[in-house]
């Protein structure tokens, strides 16, 4: 079910980012101008273009043709997990971690400092509060997680 991104997932890639951004961080920073005109599920497409770095990093959990969630690997460092909320609390971002994990031995991130519940979800997966924070964009703040690679006797 977890697969190499292709071009052709990239409007879909695309489209499930965008969404979570909306539904997951728009509420915090209410910027109209940002969340619902510059980012949109065009321009996000034309990152995941055929060749693309973010491309080549990227891979889907893809459920019979229905891509459900997506995570990208930057070295070990996990740089976006999202699941379309539809699917979310169904085991797919822990799969796709697990997966990072197990593949590429990912065992760092960087998570929105007032997103709880992922931030809750890291934590239940082997993951803690480096206590590291720092300012991404000017204004969005971000706190670092590690995973403990001596958890449950790994």
């Amino acid at each position: 079910m977890i697969r190499h991104a292709k071009s052709c997932d990239a409007s879909r890639i695309a489209e499930i980012i965008i969404t979570n951004y909306r539904v997951n961080f728009y509420p915090f920073f209410k910027n109209d101008e940002f969340y619902f005109s510059e980012l949109n599920v065009v321009d996000m497409a034309k990152e995941y273009s055929d060749g693309s770095e973010e491309l080549l990093s990227t891979y889907v959990y893809d459920d019979n043709g229905v891509i459900k969630g997506i995570i990208r690997i930057n070295g070990t460092e996990v740089v976006k997990l999202y699941v379309e909320p539809q699917f979310q609390s169904c085991g797919i971002g822990a799969e796709l971690l697990a997966y990072a994990v197990d593949k590429f031995g990912a065992d760092n991130l960087w998570a929105l400092e007032y997103n709880t519940r992922g931030i809750a979800f890291y934590k239940r997966h082997g993951f803690q509060l480096t206590g590291e924070k720092m300012i991404e964009d000017e204004w969005v703040p971000l706190v670092k997680l590690a995973r403990n690679k001596h958890k449950q006797g790994e």
